[in-house]
């Protein structure tokens, strides 16, 4: 039997899902026997596999045309689509910025903060795609499986993979949707 190819990538968020992934210290070995872990923000390889992989997941909101690109790109090559973690699911943190206009936001970001020396900026460079309205992923593309939590736990994240390596969908209730 082939193994389910699993390919992750991260969005506008502060990368706390991946870390948590890491979190599951050698059970990672376990999954890396029932599944082929191919492209993710910690490895070599950055974009999924172009003929397609088994499982994608993304964490963070799209926050940008390049966060469009990425989910977009995500879903055409996944069978299955995975929102991993609140702002994926909700738009979390990053869709606070939503309650003000984008030149405020990108103002206060880049030239009022108390730690910006006398030249900053706002950042203009089409690599890092032209900001938008902070989105949940399922407002850009089709998700199949939502895990809430800012962070996920790592156990929960465990549990999603094991569940999918084996072909089927998890169901997260009761201590699988909080931390311990």
């Amino acid at each position: 039997m082939t193994k389910p190819k699993v390919s992750t990538d991260w969005l506008a968020g502060c990368a706390g899902c991946h870390m948590s992934l890491l979190d599951i210290d050698e059970r990672i070995a376990t999954i890396a026997e029932v599944a082929d872990i191919r492209s993710t923000p910690i490895t070599d390889l950055k974009k999924p596999d172009e003929d397609g992989v088994t499982v994608g997941i993304l964490e963070g909101g799209v926050n940008n045309t390049s966060n469009e690109e990425v989910a977009h790109r995500m879903r055409s090559r996944s069978k299955i689509l995975v929102a991993l973690g609140d702002c994926a699911v909700f738009g979390g943190v990053p869709a606070l910025r939503n309650f003000f206009t984008l030149e405020e936001s990108l103002r206060r970001a880049y030239v009022e903060t108390e730690s910006t020396d006398c030249n900053g900026k706002i950042p203009s460079d089409e690599e890092l795609g032209k900001p938008t309205r902070v989105r949940s992923l399922n407002e850009v593309v089709p998700v199949d499986v939502f895990v809430p939590g800012c962070p996920p736990s790592a156990d929960t994240i465990f549990y999603v993979l094991s569940e999918l390596a084996q072909g089927r969908i998890p169901e997260l209730k009761d201590d699988l949707l909080h931390w311990h």
